[in-house]
């Protein structure tokens, strides 16, 4: 491997778009309620997909969901879900929308007693700050931890759907509350 070499972590092989979202997205750490809410859009549509299937289909998730707007997809109504069934830019599953819809309101809730949505998930983290993990190989990367389990298990308390906890911890990589690129990435 050459000085000037590029290494990226495994899994997002040599997709372009998996490699601009690696290289400039997940594991940076993200302190503002939009893409907080974006992501847990996101990772909610890919319960049971692949994330590459999420990521080609963000810019009609944007356009279907108001630009993530959660104030305004809190508001959707049964005329939204139907336009939204038919809409070909994002999975068309009636579960997954109507979530998305009640998750938009519960966020809002959470906002509320915690001062944001960022406050609420940070209360989980040691000294509120990211945790930094020295991942040697892929494979080493855990699908659930403990405190996932602790973050979802709270958050379907209050209300949010398809947010398991394998779901949860992709969330906690991708908006950097968990930073597991590995060891010799050049983007750790």
């Amino acid at each position: 491997m050459s000085k000037n070499e590029i290494v990226r972590c495994g899994w997002c092989g040599t997709d372009e778009l998996y490699q601009s979202y690696h290289d400039n997205e997940w594991g940076k750490p993200v302190t503002d309620d939009n893409i907080l809410f974006e992501f847990l859009i996101l990772e909610s549509a890919q319960a049971g997909l692949s994330w590459i299937t999420i990521l080609r289909k963000r810019e009609g998730y944007r356009k279907a969901f108001s630009d993530f707007n959660y104030k305004k997809i809190a508001k959707y109504t049964d005329q939204d879900i139907e336009r939204l069934l038919e809409d070909p830019g994002i999975i068309r599953n009636k579960l997954k929308i109507t979530s998305t819809i009640n998750n938009a309101q519960k966020f809002m809730e959470i906002q509320k007693e915690f001062g944001s949505f960022y406050n609420y998930l940070y209360s989980f983290l040691p000294q509120q700050k990211p945790i930094i993990n020295k991942v040697p190989a892929l494979d080493a990367v855990p699908a659930t931890t403990e405190l996932s389990d602790r973050i979802s298990k709270d958050l379907k308390k209050r209300g949010i759907k398809f947010f398991g906890s394998t779901t949860c911890y992709a969330y906690m990589q991708a908006v950097g509350m968990v930073n597991d690129h590995l060891i010799n990435c050049s983007f750790r």
